[in-house]
């Protein structure tokens, strides 16, 4: 038995979460703006064609999420360890791999778009704004993609706050061009669009920048030996080899949310400008409720890589406790302001309507869904993605669905109970297999297995 009153722990968890949560919430805020910019012009096709599209280019960033996840994991763990050139290795294999997927996008952008818009479906008028828009969003992946690594990375070397200032100032950046371009210029989705693409790239100066200015010395010291490690054919094969596995949980993950986004698509224009409302709502609680997982994930990465079996099951203890407090208030909030916020972000009264009447799903999802969010972090922090692999196999294909076949009666009703099952089941099935098997988890490194 652990003792909960361990108060250096709930400090360092709170030095990594409180940063990791401000800056999380910035960017479904800025989705949240992007969406009241739009949402406020005359016709639902607008915010429904920027939804689709947008869903469209982050599909390609979620689904590269591996070099998050890989990078905080092994970052974590070499910064326990004291690897410093193994854990700048990390961070330039995954540029590396970044740039490269980022690059490769681009070269074949006319098929992925044009395959990505017979599967969403949606009215004429919203297929030719979801394609204006990622028309423009797709020049933006390689810069989006490093700036998963960097900000990983910085997060596995305790570098929260500095994460925090990057995508504050990213997002604010994004915000005063979204207002600059479609209020001030009335370019409508393309604004939208093109303010989202210069903010990416202002991110990945940023992170460069920041990287370079603390790090220099070390970087100079180690430049040979982090340059004969990158090209090392073996440690690329076991690099791609390890992220097998979350991106197959990533895809899962990505049809999951793309088969929300089309499927409401094809229900109706209205349906799917609500749609996009609750979704960003439940993006602001998913990244809010993150911010656990992502302290819990560093703090667990770097008591495996200092072998602290102790301070593990400390750490993950204490982060299901605070993850329920703060699952208790995003569901208190949007009880009480849902509608609020609901009428700030559009004035066409079918889709307030609408997104009125599906609010009851964003209330209770905090309760349901926090669970498999703090859950993954600290499989990330454990490096065991393969359980993350089958729990959202487990989840999706034999939950999300069939729970979808049988409630589609209910309409897009039936779409979020089956949403709010799959994320309920993804939870289950990663505590149960902790509760499990977390002692052979944490001590098969120090056992040599």
């Amino acid at each position: 038995m652990f003792k909960f009153n361990h108060h250096s722990l709930h400090q360092q968890l709170f030095a990594l979460a409180i940063p990791m949560i401000l800056s999380n919430i910035t960017v479904p805020l800025l989705g949240l703006v992007d969406t009241a910019v739009i949402g406020h012009l005359d016709h639902a096709y607008y915010l429904g064609g920027s939804s689709v599209g947008a869903m469209v280019i982050t599909f390609v960033v979620w689904l590269c999420g591996f070099l998050r996840m890989s990078t905080t994991g092994l970052a974590a763990q070499a910064y326990g360890a004291n690897e410093h050139c193994q854990s700048f290795s990390i961070l330039a294999r995954g540029l590396l791999v970044a740039g490269g997927i980022g690059a490769m996008v681009i070269i074949l952008q006319t098929y992925y778009l044009d395959l990505a818009m017979s599967l969403a479906g949606g009215s004429e008028q919203v297929q030719f704004y979801a394609r204006q828009y990622s028309d423009i969003r797709i020049w933006g992946l390689p810069a989006g993609l490093a700036n998963l690594v960097i900000l990983g990375w910085l997060l596995g070397n305790h570098q929260a706050k500095s994460v925090m200032w990057i995508l504050i100032v990213t997002n604010l950046v994004n915000l005063g061009l979204d207002l600059a371009f479609v209020w001030g210029l009335g370019w409508q989705v393309k604004g939208v669009a093109l303010a989202t693409l210069i903010a990416e790239y202002t991110g990945l100066f940023l992170g460069l920048l920041f990287i370079w200015k603390k790090y220099q010395s070390q970087l100079l010291k180690y430049r040979s030996d982090v340059w004969l490690a990158l090209l090392d054919k073996v440690a690329l094969k076991s690099y791609f080899k390890m992220n097998r596995d979350i991106v197959i949980r990533t895809l899962c993950l990505q049809i999951c949310f793309m088969f929300m986004t089309f499927q409401g698509a094809r229900l109706g224009d209205n349906v799917v400008a609500a749609n996009a409302i609750l979704m960003n709502f439940l993006l602001l609680i998913s990244f809010g409720l993150d911010g656990i997982a992502n302290a819990a994930e560093a703090l667990v990465g770097q008591a495996k890589g200092a072998k602290n079996s102790n301070k593990i099951k400390m750490i993950v203890n204490i982060s299901l406790f605070w993850t329920f407090i703060f699952s208790l208030g995003y569901t208190a909030v949007f009880y009480i302001g849902g509608e609020f916020f609901i009428r700030n972000i559009s004035t066409i009264p079918s889709v307030i309507n609408f997104a009125n009447q599906h609010l009851v799903w964003v209330i209770i999802l905090p309760l349901i869904a926090c669970w498999c969010y703090l859950y993954d972090g600290i499989y990330i922090g454990l490096m065991q993605f393969t359980i993350m692999r089958n729990s959202m196999l487990i989840s999706t294909f034999a939950c999300f669905f069939p729970a979808w076949f049988l409630l589609k009666s209910w309409g897009n009703h039936g779409l979020w109970a089956a949403f709010s099952i799959f994320m309920l089941v993804r939870g289950i099935t990663l505590a149960r297999h902790f509760n499990k098997n977390k002692e052979r988890m944490i001590l098969n490194e120090e056992s040599g297995k």
